[in-house]
């Protein structure tokens, strides 16, 4: 049998776990109500604010993702109106993606993605407390057998590209 003071490490370690996996749920379902935007089409978005234009393969690598995903999720956004892609002039295998001004607008009047809300806090603490974080979580997923899962580094509960998304 367990002490009690392990059972109560236990109990805080799921309840935080937890907490972690709705707060990230009900945020990418408020994402999805409020503004119909997923947080990975939300954190490109942010992304191709930075740069007036860029490439499907330059996005993939900032964001952590493959390529086939931000293409995928490059689909999504332009159907929606908010980037528009072009061919390049002087070479016809680059495609150029960019904002639209409606993409601006929502990228101004949705919130920051938790993603953000988190790098900020985590850039708060020290060397040492962010080191301990890392350390801690990767036990955790050891502890679950998860490490050969795929992990791109987004807050998102689902998966970053729905199935059958190109016909959406």
């Amino acid at each position: 049998m367990e002490d009690p003071e392990s059972e109560a490490l236990e109990l805080r370690i799921l309840r935080s776990i937890r907490r972690v996996i709705r707060a990230i749920d009900l945020e990418s379902k408020r994402l999805e109500t409020q503004y119909e935007i997923t947080g990975p089409q939300l954190r490109c978005l942010a992304e191709l604010s930075r740069s007036e234009r860029e490439t499907a393969s330059r996005l993939a690598r900032s964001l952590h993702l493959s390529a086939s995903t931000v293409v995928g999720i490059l689909d999504r956004l332009e159907q929606k109106g908010w980037v528009e892609r072009e061919r390049d002039a002087s070479d016809r295998r680059v495609l150029w993606t960019r904002l639209t001004e409606r993409g601006r607008d929502l990228l101004e009047s949705a919130p920051s993605p938790l993603q953000e809300k988190l790098s900020q806090g985590l850039e708060s603490l020290t060397a040492l407390e962010r080191a301990t974080i890392a350390l801690s979580l990767e036990r955790l997923v050891g502890l679950i057998e998860a490490e050969n899962l795929d992990a791109a580094p987004i807050l998102e509960t689902g998966p970053i590209t729905p199935p059958n998304a190109k016909g959406t």
